[in-house]
């Protein structure tokens, strides 16, 4: 039987979801084309804000490869708009001239970004933030200019100040509504949300009308003003006031449009059956949505239709929000504002709420007629999911309405008291609103086709593969299947895409075979670059170094540009010297030495740090060694993945409530630890006293005095998600102290994985486990002391033992115009 042939205008993630489907239920029935206007195969626009921030790159993102368009036959046009569809010939045409014929159409044209109709819209510096180029060109802007002004404190307007906040930029939001994302947050959530991301650094105008852009000699933007004459200078304008469904291909088509491209229940336009639209662009019942979960349930429809099983109808979707800035949780669903001046026993609305400031947790419920309708949280979002059920579901509430606000967790045997949340769900209940996957879809896959992790899992259920809200109930779930049902380790993720290889197996690799360099490494283990990449090199020179320390050779050039530098570079192309003080104690002599360099070497900014150290900003490459030779201090580290400071307050030497003497033990522990280098950066911090002064709570190692002695605690991270640190052991003296600090982080230096902090160390093999490995096995902890020890005696110092060091002292060169003679 001839294929039928389906052209789809638009490669978004609701558009390749119906072919997904399609292929899934129907896959001979079909020639497919798609044409998508960006030069990308599909990605998920959702995490474009992680890309943005740095949590994730470009690639992570795809979602289908050029590899699946081709295995699934499917003919991919990307970077071709089209501009052009004949109806009545049933041609489409791109606007190089591309042409395919079509049986049916897909319409899938997504939204367009809403810019403000104010006077400079046009200037350099003004952009969106809708696609990949966007974002880019957000991140590009960062690496050259200061300041950054978001406007709009929607969804997608904090993700791009939160973004550009964390790429090093100054940002404020302007936002017109009285409180931020206003559709998704009643006005104390929404008050709640700005305080914490003013904590975090950034700035806020709220109810502020933006009257004009203005622009300099260049064309660029350099300022916006405000209907109230003022004015805030900027170097980037980014536009997030909200979207409009893409219809101008449609009306040009002349299909019915009103707020999108109108469709009817089997998502087929009510101008033309032989067209479907589903996505942005497609208004259903007078609303076009904007969130992902509606459109895959349109997805799912319109393919059915498309295979011709003729069943299935689209009714409309309930939506559900969450905020993607890493540490910040907030939900809401349904009618969350409510209405408290009805009374609830004449059919009116009925509100509970829980505020605890302090803690920065709010939770509301609206209750009507018994049954859920709404729900606001903020800082507490565990239960979002079940409220989300209880609202869709439309069941009564009565029998458990004094346990409501407490979440599923307080109902007893009702919800399975005692029992993870994975554990007690039933195989029907949804995990992924996005995808629509069940809880029995995801143990069905884990046990039938051997899932071990979560990206395994993404691949074959989708489930998590969207927003990524549910993961943490995914992983729960994967834990509980799995660990019940098999007692093969966890598979790992590979080193990169040179090889199958984990981290662990490389590291044990080396380890039993003796492999000394990086080209016998790769040849043993038959990796499939010869070379290696970017990712590999680093993490295999480390393994090569940490195993075997005084054997193994270091490979400069499989370091990063900070560590072959031995200096940070900053965003302007110069460089950050940090010279090392003991314990954060320096010097008349040292600061008089530091003072001199700057002045000698125009040096325009110097800052001391959050590690009570001081940092010189600015310094030209060519002027390094000199700068390091004047100083005459120790290499800081600071730009590498290595002991980075260890803090201290005043302690007993000077302070009145100090109990040990903590300046000592911090310099005698950075004496001791600081030519180390490790998977991460490590961070040290010593306390005088309980007071914590030095925020030993949240480092790699944090030492805390007490009368008594000193209290151990380790794997804390003080980064864009703080993580306490677990306590450890606690010590009468400084001998132990070294000791076991040093066995614990060398036990992380043999067996972490590069690039993996202490926190994510220990959450991996367990608490447990370094306790019986340093606390229990006496032997053990001192043969790692001994080991590291080992390996730091005569290492050298980068800053001025060059040649040991093996650092290439030409990279400092300054280089010569071309034609001009050296």
């Amino acid at each position: 039987m001839k294929k039928s042939k389906l052209v789809m205008v638009g490669n978004g993630m609701a558009g390749v979801r119906t072919i997904e489907e399609l292929i899934k239920i129907a896959p001979e029935l079909y020639d497919i084309t798609v044409f998508g206007a960006e030069p990308h195969p599909n990605y998920n626009r959702i995490l474009l804000s992680p890309v943005l921030a740095g949590e994730q790159t470009v690639d992570e993102i795809i979602l289908n490869s050029w590899e699946w368009y081709e295995e699934n036959h499917i003919k991919l046009h990307a970077g071709k708009k089209v501009v052009e569809v004949d109806r009545v010939k049933r041609v489409v045409r791109a606007e190089d001239g591309t042409e395919e014929e079509y049986d049916r159409l897909l319409m899938c044209t997504g939204s367009n970004p809403f810019i403000l109709p104010v006077p400079g819209k046009d200037l350099k510096g003004v952009i969106a933030y809708r696609d990949i180029a966007d974002t880019n060109a957000m991140i590009d802007a960062s690496k050259q200019y200061k300041n950054a002004v978001v406007i709009g404190g929607g969804l997608l307007g904090l993700e791009a100040a939160n973004g550009l906040m964390l790429r090093g930029m100054n940002v404020t939001v302007v936002h017109v509504m009285p409180w931020l994302m206003e559709r998704q947050l009643d006005d104390i959530a929404g008050k709640l949300l700005q305080k914490s991301l003013e904590d975090r650094g950034l700035k806020f105008m709220i109810g502020a009308h933006t009257q004009e852009l203005v622009g300099g000699a260049d064309g660029r933007v350099t300022a916006i003003t405000f209907k109230d004459g003022t004015k805030l200078e900027t170097d980037l304008v980014v536009m997030a006031v909200g979207i409009r469904p893409n219809t101008e291909l449609a009306e040009k088509m002349r299909l019915h449009c009103n707020r999108g491209i109108v469709v009817n229940d089997t998502m087929q336009t009510v101008t033309d059956a032989r067209i479907y639209s589903v996505g942005e662009c497609a208004a259903h019942r007078g609303i076009a949505y904007g969130l992902v979960a509606p459109l895959f349930e349109q997805a799912k429809v319109a393919a059915n239709h498309l295979a011709q099983f003729g069943i299935g109808r689209y009714t409309g979707s309930l939506t559900s929000t969450k905020l993607k800035v890493t540490g910040i949780d907030l939900f809401s669903c349904g009618d969350f504002m409510g209405d408290t001046k009805d009374r609830a026993d004449d059919g009116g609305t009925e509100t509970i709420v829980l505020s605890d400031p302090f803690a920065g947790v709010y939770k509301k419920l609206v209750i009507k007629n018994d049954k859920l309708i709404g729900a606001c949280l903020y800082g507490d979002t565990v239960d979002g999911s079940w409220y989300f059920k209880l609202l869709r579901d439309g069941r009564s509430v009565s029998d458990i309405r004094d346990k409501l606000m407490f979440g599923e967790s307080s109902l007893g045997d009702a919800g399975h008291e005692g029992h993870t949340k994975a554990a007690s769900m039933p195989d029907e209940a949804e995990v992924c609103g996005c995808n629509g996957v069940t809880k029995g879809t995801i143990c069905k896959a884990i046990k039938e086709k051997g899932l071990f992790t979560i990206d395994e899992v993404k691949k074959h259920t989708k489930a998590s593969a969207s927003c990524g809200s549910c993961t943490g109930l995914v992983e729960q779930i994967l834990m509980f299947t799995a660990g019940g049902d098999y007692s093969a380790a966890p598979k790992m993720k590979a080193v990169c895409g040179c090889t199958d290889h984990s981290h662990q197996h490389v590291r044990d690799a080396i380890k039993a075979n003796k492999l000394l360099t990086i080209a016998d490494t790769y040849k043993f283990l038959e990796w499939r670059t010869p070379n290696g990449c970017a990712s590999c090199r680093p993490a295999i020179n480390y393994y090569l170094l940490s195993t075997w320390p005084k054997l193994a050779k270091d490979d400069p050039q499989s370091r990063y540009i900070n560590e072959r530098s031995h200096a940070n570079i900053q965003k302007d192309g110069t460089y950050s010297v940090i010279p090392r003080m003991w314990g954060g104690e320096t010097t008349a002599d040292e600061l008089r030495r530091i003072a001199d360099a700057v002045d000698k070497y125009k040096i325009p900014t110097v800052k001391v740090t959050g590690g009570q150290r001081i940092d010189l900003l600015g310094v030209k490459k060519e002027d390094l060694q000199n700068v390091w030779k004047d100083i005459g201090m120790p290499s800081g580290h600071a730009y590498a993945k290595a002991l980075r400071t260890v803090k201290t307050c005043v302690g007993s030497q000077w302070c009145r409530f100090g109990t040990q003497d903590s300046t000592q033990m911090g310099k005698d522990l950075e004496r001791a630890l600081w030519r180390m280098y490790a998977p991460h950066k490590v961070k040290l911090a010593v306390s005088g006293c309980p007071r914590n002064c030095a925020e030993s709570g949240i480092k790699d190692v944090g030492v805390i005095g007490v009368d008594s002695g000193w209290e151990i605690y380790i794997a804390g991270n003080g980064g864009i998600k703080t993580e306490v640190a677990h306590f450890f052991c606690k010590l009468k003296t400084s001998e132990e102290v070294l000791e076991y600090s040093g066995a614990f982080l060398q036990l992380y230096r043999e067996e972490g994985f590069y690039l993996e902090r202490t926190v994510h160390y220990v959450n991996r093999v367990g608490l447990d486990y370094v306790k019986k490995k340093i606390l229990e096995d006496h032997e053990l902890r001192k043969a790692l002391w001994e080991r590291l020890q080992f390996a730091l005696d005569g290492e050298p110092d980068p800053w001025f033992d060059f040649e040991k060091a093996s650092v290439d002292a030409r990279q400092f060169d300054k280089l010569q115009p071309v034609g001009q003679a050296a």
